[in-house]
Formats: C-alpha cells, structure tokens, sequence
C-alpha cells in the first residue's frame, strides 16, 4: 500500500466511476439524487459500477435528505440487498433532533453492515458537539473515516477545526482517518496535506459542468496531481 493520499471522488453512474478511475481516484463513494445531497443507489446502479471499476466503493446509505434516520426498517432492507449484491464499504451518519449522534439507529445499522468497513459523513459538521460525538461512536465496529468540512458551511470556515482535529490523530475518537470534503478547493491542499491530513473527497469539483454532466477525467487528474506533487 502506497502512502499517497487517499482521493475518493462521487459517482452517480458508471461512466462517472470509469472517468474517475482513469482520473486517479483511488475509491468512489455512491450516491443518487444529488438535489437531496446524496442518497442510497439502487443495487442496480451498484452492480453496474461495480462492474465497470476495481477500486472500493462506499456505498451511501441515507433514504431522506438532512440528518435524521427516517424509516430504519428501509434503511437496514437497503443495507441488507446492498450486501447481498456485493456492497463491502458504506457511509452513513445520523443525528437527533438535539444534534447528538442517533446511536440508535448508527448501532442497528452497524450490526447489519457486520464489520463492513464505513465513514461518518459530513453529519458531524451539524453536530451539537464533535468531540462528544466521536468519543461516542469510538467503539462502533468498521469506522475509519470521518468525511467533514470542519464547518456546516464548508472547508472555508471549517480549516482551523480541521487542523485542531488532525492535530489529535490517535487520541480517543480521533483514530479514524479525516476525509475533508465540502466545498473543498485546490488551493486548500497544501494546508491540509502539510497539517498531516491525507484523504479528500470531491464531487463538485470533479465535475466542470454542474451535477447534470459526468465526472471529468481530466479534473479528477488534476487533484491527483496536486496530491502526488
């Protein structure tokens, strides 16, 4: 395993997973319906990019725009036929009406993803408290990551809560890697590369023509680029 930091890049179909592989991404998180910020694809979609790509893919699972669990039972039905088609990575992150982790509906999740590996997503940037949050979540079996922009309003605000957390790497609740995304721009990399923060996660910014156009080989080259320079 290379050292290189990790770029991970949205897909929505398959010719987005194959232009950003050949862009250099080394793993693609799964998405559907963009206007809601994200939700679970179907199994189709899935497979067909499953076929099409052989880097990992964390597969979103979310049936309702913003941050509350909504219907558990779909969510677990949605978890279980991802599994079955071959689904091994996943992303989620719920939150109550206070803003504290919905440990409720984390934890049945889990116990249904069976030790599949999965990422916190940007949930955390609406937190009531961060720290809390992941001291809460520390012992949750196959979290690694933490997607977050450091802010709800995105990177711009977020880098000085980004550097703090990089800056406790290994503590309690801080061991999982941070994978910076929301509103994310080339010039924010050397910052955070020099902060010892070595994942990021495009979606915008991999796509020059807006959500309604693929990813672009040569823009997911260019972030490939910046990262190994």
């Amino acid at each position: 395993m290379s050292n290189r930091a990790v770029l991970e890049v949205i897909a929505l179909d398959a010719e987005d997973a194959v232009a950003a592989q050949a862009g250099g991404a080394d793993r693609l998180e799964l998405v559907t319906d963009m206007a809601a910020d994200g939700l679970t694809p179907s199994c189709e979609t899935f497979a067909e990019i499953r076929a099409a790509v052989d880097i990992p893919l964390r597969v979103m699972l979310r049936v309702a725009d913003g941050f509350a669990a909504g219907d558990i039972e779909v969510l677990l039905a949605r978890a279980r036929e991802l599994r079955a088609a071959g689904a091994e990575e996943f992303v989620l992150g719920f939150l109550d009406e206070e803003g504290r982790p919905d440990l409720v509906a984390v934890e049945r999740l889990v116990a249904e993803l069976d030790g599949c590996r999965w990422t916190f997503h940007r949930a955390i940037d609406r937190a009531a408290d961060r720290d809390t949050l992941r001291k809460q979540l520390a012992d949750l079996p196959g979290l690694d990551t933490y997607l977050t922009a450091g802010s709800p309003k995105g990177v711009d605000d977020g880098i000085p809560t980004l550097l703090a957390e990089a800056a406790r790497t290994g503590e309690p609740g801080y061991e999982p890697q941070i994978l910076v995304g929301g509103g994310l721009r080339l010039e924010h990399l050397p910052e955070l590369l020099a902060a010892g923060i070595d994942a990021v996660h495009i979606g915008g910014a991999a796509r020059p023509h807006g959500w309604s156009g693929p990813v672009d080989e040569a823009a997911v080259r260019e972030w490939r680029a910046v990262l190994d320079a």
